[in-house]
């Protein structure tokens, strides 16, 4: 029997990363976009992990695009572990083509090449973020990861994920919680 509850469902909010994943090469100090939870596991997206080894212009040379003259310069984010040569585009609801999903929020996931082509040539959404792979966690897995401390949670919104720099996003999220971060400590302790 399926007891996931969909109202406690994190479509749509920020994990924020505590220390207890310090030493994680990925997750540390990462912020995540969750764009599905469901009782089949969570994916997301981390938004705030540009990549330095590849460019968005790498990305479209895989695209039989017809020129490649004039396309769009934008950063290309590590999205997380899984299929790192994925292309996952986080964006407004402004663009919504067949293969899209709306999350929430007005903020929607398409993985097509037909965003990346549109994007390239500036025919995409007014806001967006390209990052190469996603994170998955097995049902149950997150939520013992949100139990164990690994993970707060941040409502999600526009602004962070699309209009603060990649520097201050973690700490953007972290002051949106309202609690001052250095008092956390990082050991499991339920009341």
């Amino acid at each position: 029997m399926d007891n996931f509850d969909d109202k406690y469902a994190l479509n749509g909010k920020f994990l924020v990363a505590t220390d207890a994943l310090a030493d994680d090469e990925i997750f540390s100090r990462a912020v995540v976009y969750i764009c599905s939870h469901t009782s089949r596991g969570a994916m997301g997206v981390i938004i705030n992990k540009p990549l330095t080894q590849y460019t968005f212009s790498d990305l479209t040379m895989q695209l039989p695009l017809q020129s490649y003259e004039k396309l769009n310069a934008i950063n290309l984010y590590t999205g997380g572990p899984l299929e790192q040569v994925r292309g996952m585009v986080l964006h407004s609801t402004d663009y919504m083509k067949d293969g899209t999903i709306e999350v929430g929020n007005g903020i929607a996931i398409s993985s097509t090449t037909e965003i990346i082509a549109d994007i390239a040539f500036d025919h995409g959404p007014d806001d967006k973020l390209v990052a190469l792979g996603y994170s998955f966690w097995q049902p149950k897995q997150l939520e013992a990861e949100i139990y164990n401390n690994d993970w707060l949670i941040v409502e999600g919104n526009k602004k962070l994920l699309f209009h603060t720099p990649d520097s201050d996003k973690w700490q953007r999220a972290v002051d949106e919680l309202g609690i001052n971060f250095s008092h956390f400590v990082n050991q499991t302790g339920h009341a």
